[in-house]
């Protein structure tokens, strides 16, 4: 009981760098000895110091003989910083449990070699599905080479997100907008379409109330044709913006090399989704919120690119004409429609949340 209670501990650690430590992983660090904490850190910031650092110059000379507590297997290569492995072993620590190895390829089971070449016991695999659930989208990213992908949407009680004519705000209360803030300040890229921004002109940017720090996630526009205009707020300076564009288009402009403009090639139905998402993992981005109208919603359920649905129901009805959540071709059977598995469920504000999984070609669900 005693491990998982300070495996818990290091965990609560690492969450503390969800805002701030992409494109690193959220880890923490717990060192205990005679069933004591010596020493504590987590990963705050990119570049900054790693989490086992931070613990061992908390415990100074009590880090020997202690045992090591991380929701991440330690680095062993020289980043930024040089290798927690070799920090671990100076300290004379005596015993590591880790939740995770780490998919990182300069890494990936390095770090544990390292240890245990030391002479330095190792686990790995305590509360392993809650280390993966905090670290999901470096993850994903190392694992199958794509961004986690969140679909944000506002809906009502027969699924509705906007009148017919596209009128959407708000349909849900202020308790779940300043919710879903949260969510928007743990991801790399907040993604969305031109339609949404003709129609809505957001802002996509991250508003917490009480203030603390986080790092702006980019704004992810995919606009084919370049067309977005100079006006529109989702070009402000208040945080980075990305267009992604067809690629024939971003040749005839002859703007291939502005860092401001993705160019990927069309698809059946419009820009290659899977291509847009390897673009921004080429960029280190690691965790996508999608927040766009039903037809690119739609889009990346179809395409089985979505491993995660963020709902939020509000109690009231808008009849058949309103927009739907997600524009989709029905299936031949009933058998085949695409399945969620609910993770998570609570009241915010007159609103519900619901966190949806899904529980199929989705790797990372379980």
């Amino acid at each position: 009981m005693s491990e998982l209670r300070w495996m818990r501990r290091a965990l609560e650690l690492a969450a503390r760098g969800e805002y701030t430590a992409r494109p690193n992983p959220c880890v923490g660090c717990v060192l205990v000895r005679d069933g004591e904490v010596v020493g504590e850190g987590y990963h705050a910031r990119a570049g900054g110091p790693h989490a086992e650092v931070e613990a061992l110059r908390m415990a100074g000379d009590r880090a020997r003989g202690a045992t090591a507590y991380l929701n991440l297997e330690p680095c062993a290569h020289h980043g930024r910083t040089p290798p927690c492995a070799d920090a671990l072993i100076a300290a004379g620590v005596r015993k590591v449990v880790a939740a995770l190895r780490d998919p990182f390829p300069q890494v990936s089971g390095r770090g544990f070699e390292k240890l245990r070449a030391a002479g330095i016991e190792v686990e790995e695999g305590l509360l392993a599905a809650e280390a993966r659930a905090l670290n999901r989208g470096f993850l994903s990213l190392h694992e199958r080479g794509r961004p986690w992908v969140r679909l944000k949407v506002a809906a009502t009680l027969d699924g509705r997100t906007a009148m017919q004519d596209g009128r959407s705000q708000w349909i849900t209360g202020e308790a779940a907008r300043a919710d879903n803030m949260r969510f928007r300040a743990r991801s790399g890229a907040i993604l969305t379409g031109r339609g949404t921004v003709l129609k809505d002109d957001p802002r996509l940017t991250v508003r917490l109330d009480p203030p603390e720090p986080f790092l702006p996630p980019v704004r992810v526009v995919l606009d084919s044709g370049l067309r977005v205009p100079i006006s529109a707020r989702v070009l402000d300076e208040e945080a980075p913006t990305l267009l992604v564009a067809d690629e024939a288009v971003v040749r005839d402009r002859r703007v291939e090399h502005d860092p401001n403009i993705l160019a990927v090639p069309r698809g059946e139905k419009g820009l290659d989704l899977a291509a847009v998402l390897a673009g921004l993992a080429a960029r280190r981005i690691h965790e996508v919120q999608v927040e766009a109208g039903p037809r690119l919603t739609g889009a990346f359920l179809a395409a089985g690119l979505a491993d995660e649905l963020l709902l939020y129901l509000n109690p009231s009805l808008l009849g058949d004409a309103a927009l739907p959540l997600a524009r989709l071709a029905e299936p031949k059977r009933l058998e085949d429609r695409l399945r969620f598995a609910i993770a998570d469920f609570r009241r915010v504000g007159e609103d519900l949340r619901l966190l949806l999984l899904r529980t199929e070609g989705c790797s990372l669900a379980s």
